[in-house]
């Protein structure tokens, strides 16, 4: 059962555990500016745990940014301001996961920037649609709707998942080391079909990533699946499919999952983009309260980082609410 840890463990944070495998709640971070000493037992936590939350923080847009920058280079929202997209704050490095417009307006259920956030909803890892992925994300909350209104985030160990699938499966992933190529456009058109129906899924940038791989901080293998992945590389669409179901269904299974409440403005959460899978939970928020969450997402530095992707060509694909190629 999730519970207390040991003091022993940590001597500069507290940390509950969420889950008996995965997540866990930290206090006692001296957030913005944390010591070595205990920066380096949040490294520890995110590497055992995956996913951890951390209550009223009291950190700003340029606190958050510089916080981030500990934990590696960070990736901007630059190359996806594309169809007239225009800034809601200073720092292109914060990645908008709200549902406020730039004159901090609720947008409507049926706009274009909320059919396109439907992919949200779907379990995914941020990045993997770029040849070189992201390693952690860090969500802080801004402004909340009132309570009882949903809007938790929800997660899922893919390393525990990985460690429990049917032998045979476990087996074929690492004999034959198949990769998954990841497109942005297809979590798109997949939570939001008919907004893109005209979208040719086929003609966006795809990038490629294994499947089952090593988790270096924690030195265990994970399954490396989102709702981005659009095929596994040199399989028939009709096996290919199958195993993309089959593989995030069981690694989104219930037993694997948690479902964080945001709590307060400023509450933030950091989770590590390489071993659990993430979901923007829905509510009767929607089209009625402001929730405005903000997030930076860290380029990952492992050995795995550029997957089977051309390194140092750093293209951030995105994809164009008003091209042609889609309904809008």
């Amino acid at each position: 059962m999730p519970g207390l840890v040991q003091e022993s463990t940590f001597k500069t944070i507290t940390v509950k555990e969420l889950h008996p495998t995965f997540g866990a709640e930290i206090e006692g971070v001296n957030f913005p500016n944390p010591s070595e000493e205990q920066f380096k037992e949040v490294l520890a936590a995110m590497a055992k745990y995956g996913v951890c939350v951390f209550r009223n923080t009291g950190m700003d847009d340029t606190a958050h940014v510089e916080f981030s920058r500990r934990l590696g280079d960070l990736d901007d929202i630059r190359p996806y301001m594309t169809g007239g997209r225009k800034m809601r704050y200073q720092h292109y490095e914060l990645f908008d996961a709200g549902n406020v417009d730039e004159n901090g307006n609720v947008i409507d259920p049926s706009s274009p920037k909320a059919q396109y956030q439907k992919g949200n909803g779907l379990f995914h890892v941020d990045s993997s649609f770029n040849p070189r992925r992201a390693s952690f994300s860090l969500l802080r909350a801004y402004e909340l709707p009132p309570p009882g209104h949903g809007g938790n985030t929800d997660f899922a160990d893919s390393r525990t998942a990985f460690d429990e699938l049917p032998e045979e499966l476990k087996s074929e992933l690492l004999e034959y080391d198949y990769a998954a190529a990841h497109c942005m456009a297809h979590s798109r058109k997949t939570a939001a079909p008919e907004f893109f129906k005209d979208l040719d899924v086929e003609s966006q940038p795809m990038y490629a990533h294994k499947i089952a791989q090593l988790h270096e901080p924690s030195n265990r293998m994970n399954l490396y699946i989102a709702a981005h992945a659009h095929h596994v590389e040199g399989v028939d669409k009709e096996k290919s499919d199958a195993l993309l179901k089959q593989l995030l269904d069981h690694a989104t299974q219930e037993k694997y999952r948690i479902s964080v409440p945001w709590e307060n403005p400023s509450d933030l959460v950091i989770w590590d983009n390489t071993c659990v899978l993430h979901r923007a939970g829905g509510g009767t928020f929607a089209g009625k309260f402001r929730r405005d969450l903000r997030r930076t997402t860290v380029h990952d530095a492992s050995s795995t980082a550029w997957g089977l992707n051309e390194k140092g060509k750093d293209a951030r694909p995105g994809f164009n609410l008003g091209s042609s190629n889609m309904k809008g």
